[in-house]
């Protein structure tokens, strides 16, 4: 298709109503005759609660299908919502687009101990402290979802850094010691701050091969759970 129109359908203020899947499942074929193509999707993944536009994401097998973080569904709705949404625009023969968070997870389920660097907000190569040991919540293992769909549980090991030192109750940015961590390659990621890999939350680690194996795991199964197309 030559210059195919895509449409961001959400912005950062949408009501906390969780009936937006349901509106765009209702706005599909008025979209189809203003001549969207595409429509990119916020994300659907359960976050740190239903005020979350998204970002903050704590599970990303959890589409608004299970009791977390406070409810069922998410901001945008439920997961059967989120499906029925995705059919009707394909029924009208536009392509449905993901926005998928991939940076970094949030709300962790408990607290673990591990070994630090405390960084420069301003320049996260500079080290303001020797490396001292924190607890975090970096223990991620879902218990409202209970290993449906996966067993697989997060640990401090498959981050590169975090924002909250629980022990000494303190925010900053903290760069996770152990073998093979740290930041990513400067060559990889903006020179901001020194090196902008640490976003926020709890920063995952994509050179663990864990992580990259379950991120692939998950990749596939959501493609084939949803139906989404991009």
């Amino acid at each position: 298709m030559t210059n195919p129109v895509i449409m961001q359908y959400f912005e950062w203020y949408l009501p906390d109503d969780g009936q937006h899947w349901n509106r765009l499942k209702e706005d599909a074929q008025h979209l189809k005759e203003l001549g969207i193509n595409q429509v990119w999707m916020p994300p659907a993944f359960k976050a740190t609660g239903t005020n979350d536009v998204g970002y903050g994401v704590y599970d990303l097998y959890d589409l608004g299908q299970f009791d977390q973080n406070g409810s069922v569904r998410t901001k945008y709705g439920t997961k059967e919502e989120y499906l029925a949404a995705i059919k009707a625009l394909k029924e009208q023969g536009i392509k449905p687009i993901a926005d998928i968070v991939l940076n970094h997870k949030a709300n962790g389920d408990e607290k673990e101990a591990f070994m630090v660097l405390k960084m420069d907000p301003k320049n996260r190569q500079k080290p303001l402290s020797e490396p001292y040991e924190i607890e975090a919540w970096t223990h991620f293992y879902f218990p409202g979802r209970n290993k449906t769909y996966s067993d697989f549980e997060w640990h401090w090991y498959h981050f590169t850094g975090t924002d909250y030192d629980a022990r000494h109750d303190e925010t900053g940015i903290y760069m996770i010691l152990g073998d093979n961590k740290g930041w990513a390659n400067g060559d990889l990621v903006d020179t901001e701050n020194g090196n902008f890999d640490y976003l926020m939350f709890t920063d995952i680690d994509f050179r663990h091969p864990e992580v990259k194996n379950h991120l692939y795991q998950w990749a596939h199964w959501f493609i084939q759970e949803t139906g989404i197309q991009g």
